[in-house]
């Protein structure tokens, strides 16, 4: 009966039309959407009018919620799900926006917790996910990476590939695949690449891939994610096997997507 009257709600949400409004905000802020076929966009835009209805939306540090904030934001994330099976995003329900850089509140150590040890200093963030509670984004970054693609950093990519790697109950980088050939080929071919990048990142080499990513697994295959979208012919130059796997699980190929248009530029 849930089941019924929550795909009973999302057939009337996306029955609606689509505000022109909306469409003009993810033309002026998202260049992907551009590359997209006609029916990717029909596609994206019934994604956007779900999420946006069914998550718990909230400003922080002084920001005033609007349509382009949201709109922007689930384009950008609705983007990844284009080939995936998926609930949209179900182990997502509130996502907090911040205008700007965010600073952490200093975590202070247990009662019985041994202090020999220096606290870590509270450092700032654009975005953060959670496995249980809030997905944290900061606006000006949201924006920033759905502009300018060819930066090759897009936090809203990031903290939502997460969320994906989430889905079976751990942030270890392995999001749930279709079968035990897809796993091998996955674990085989990102596991070569994460200690090819750890290795660089060790010896202060310069990686096609942000250092970043070297921090674990989990922070390698969102890191990855950013670059396969926004920085497709550069992963297929120095990682054809990680771009392989990444466009068999996402089932979109956004180089040959990026190829066939002119909306933006690689560096």
């Amino acid at each position: 009966m849930f089941h019924w009257f929550v795909d009973h709600r999302r057939k009337k949400l996306t029955q609606a039309p689509f505000p022109s409004t909306w469409e003009d905000i993810i033309r002026r802020n998202v260049v992907h959407y551009c590359m997209l076929e006609d029916a990717q966009h029909a596609h994206l835009r019934m994604l956007i009018q779900v999420f946006i209805a069914e998550k718990c939306w909230e400003g922080a540090g002084g920001l005033e919620l609007t349509d382009e904030i949201r709109v922007t934001i689930s384009a950008q994330a609705c983007l990844l799900l284009l080939g995936l099976p998926h609930n949209y995003y179900q182990n997502v329900e509130s996502i907090i926006i911040y205008p700007s850089t965010v600073f952490p509140p200093q975590r202070k150590p247990g009662f019985f917790e041994n202090t020999f040890a220096p606290v870590e200093l509270a450092h700032p963030i654009i975005g953060q996910a959670f496995q249980q509670g809030p997905l944290i984004i900061v606006w000006d970054a949201a924006l920033h990476g759905g502009r300018h693609p060819e930066s090759g950093y897009n936090v809203i990519y990031h903290e939502f590939a997460h969320k994906l790697d989430m889905l079976d109950g751990a942030a270890d980088g392995t999001p749930p695949l279709r079968d035990r050939a897809e796993y091998s080929d996955w674990v085989q071919t990102c596991s070569r690449e994460y200690l090819r990048l750890k290795r660089d990142a060790e010896k202060g080499k310069k990686s096609f891939l942000n250092a970043y990513g070297a921090t674990n697994e989990a922070e390698f295959f969102a890191v990855a994610t950013e670059q396969f979208f926004d920085q497709p012919r550069l992963m297929l130059e120095h990682a054809p096997d990680l771009y392989r796997v990444l466009r068999e699980y996402y089932r979109q190929d956004p180089y040959e997507r990026a190829s066939r248009n002119n909306c933006a530029e690689e560096s």
